[in-house]
């Protein structure tokens, strides 16, 4: 490996563990619901929302901090950005109620968008263009390695210790983040094309729309049943909440086998192709995990399942939204983040809903599949638009080269 290849891939790694220490916090707290719950005096229902503040904290920041700083060096940007993420996970220290921990994971989550969009953008960047998925897939695949490692040691630490413990522990790797950063990310100057007005143009686009709303409803249905993992796991299973760890681990290495088969799909099938086999695929596994869910091997399985299956989704969604957006990437990449996030909180909430409606532990992923063939829709029709888009394209040009010939033939 020449020595530019091996600085590219440390950039890249110094990233990636930035995404690692975002994905412990974001799953982590679905492991420890019931000692948040117990810890914060709610029930487990209502500790959802933890699940929720923190995705609702996503959705503000992604966007405002793309465009606020649309003009900054991303070097500098991203290590401000775990700064910031790094510091408000010290701080959980000091919460110990409801209002205090739903404003603690709120802040936690600002930054979490806006670090994985301009990371994503800043990785292809380093790459060639046919390697801008696989690098992509890269720094998500922090989250994989998060939920193989780094979710079920935090649950296990929480449970043994404190549920406070895995959130100062984040705090210290994303500090360690800064670091690595700060010395293996080259530095990045602006090329003088950046400005909030290029980064809001994406915003016109038809086709950023529908896929922010691919992200939004295919995952919420994920999000619906996965955030009462434990909780279904122990009631529908039957399964000591000790082993819990172990399950989220199964998930934490599908989501990496996901990560390393997108960049594969996107050059064999193609990016939207994908995602629509892939979402159609999550419906159909989330229809039937109540019922597979009671069987113990099977829902273990089915976890696996579905962590391999978003994680395929996730760099294809992400390379789609920067192909759309054109001058716009950042705030694009960005906003994929903040898209997934509130499916993350539209998927805790209804999960919340049916289950204190009293539907039991098989109604949420039941939900989750309902919203899986919506997001197969979306996906469809975003097809059909871009081939109508291509066509009328096609049409004009033959039109104008016909045009030219006749213009030609008659000045002759």
């Amino acid at each position: 490996m020449s020595p530019a290849a091996r600085r590219t891939t440390l950039a890249i790694l110094a990233i990636a563990v930035g995404g690692f220490a975002i994905g412990t916090t974001e799953f982590v707290t679905m492991g420890l619901l019931p000692q948040i719950a117990a810890g914060t005096g709610v029930d487990i229902a209502t500790s959802g929302h933890y699940v929720s503040a923190y995705a609702l904290g996503v959705v503000v920041g992604a966007p405002l901090i793309a465009v606020a700083f649309a003009k900054a060096p991303r070097k500098g940007l991203l290590m401000g950005l775990m700064a910031f993420f790094a510091v408000a996970h010290l701080a959980i220290l000091a919460a110990d109620t409801y209002p205090t921990v739903m404003a603690a994971r709120f802040l936690a989550g600002m930054p979490h968008g806006a670090f994985f969009g301009i990371g994503s953008v800043v990785a292809a960047s380093l790459v060639s263009h046919q390697r801008r998925t696989a690098a992509v897939a890269a720094i998500l695949g922090g989250l994989g390695v998060a939920n193989v490692v780094g979710v079920p040691l935090a649950t296990l630490l929480g449970q043994r210790f404190s549920w406070h413990l895995p959130y100062v522990l984040v705090g210290v790797i994303g500090a360690l983040t800064v670091v690595a950063i700060a010395i293996f990310l080259p530095h990045l100057p602006p090329s003088g094309e950046e400005s909030m007005r290029a980064e809001m143009q994406a915003l016109r686009r038809v086709q950023v729309w529908l896929a922010l709303l691919i992200g939004v409803v295919g995952f919420g249905g994920m999000f619906a049943m996965y955030s009462f993992i434990t909780p279904t796991m122990t009631e529908l299973t039957g399964l000591d909440e000790r082993y819990i760890p172990w399950v989220l681990a199964a998930y934490g290495i599908g989501m990496v086998a996901g990560m390393v088969l997108s960049g594969r799909v996107a050059n064999r099938v193609g990016v939207l192709k994908g995602i629509i086999g892939a979402l159609g695929a999550i419906a159909v596994l989330l229809a039937v995990f109540g019922w597979a869910a009671q069987t113990l091997w099977l829902a273990v399985v089915m976890v696996f399942v579905l962590g391999l299956l978003p994680s395929i989704v996730v760099p294809l969604l992400q390379t789609r939204l920067m192909d759309v957006a054109h001058e716009g990437q950042s705030l694009a990449a960005a906003l994929n983040h903040s898209t997934l996030n509130t499916a993350n909180a539209l998927g805790a909430w209804l999960g919340s809903v049916v289950l204190a409606a009293g539907w039991g532990y098989g109604a949420p992923s039941l939900v989750g599949a309902v919203l899986a063939v919506l997001g197969v829709g979306v996906a469809v029709l975003s097809a059909v638009l871009e081939r109508r888009s291509r066509a009328a394209t096609s049409t004009s040009e033959r039109r104008s080269e016909v045009a030219v010939v006749a213009s030609a033939t008659t000045n002759a």
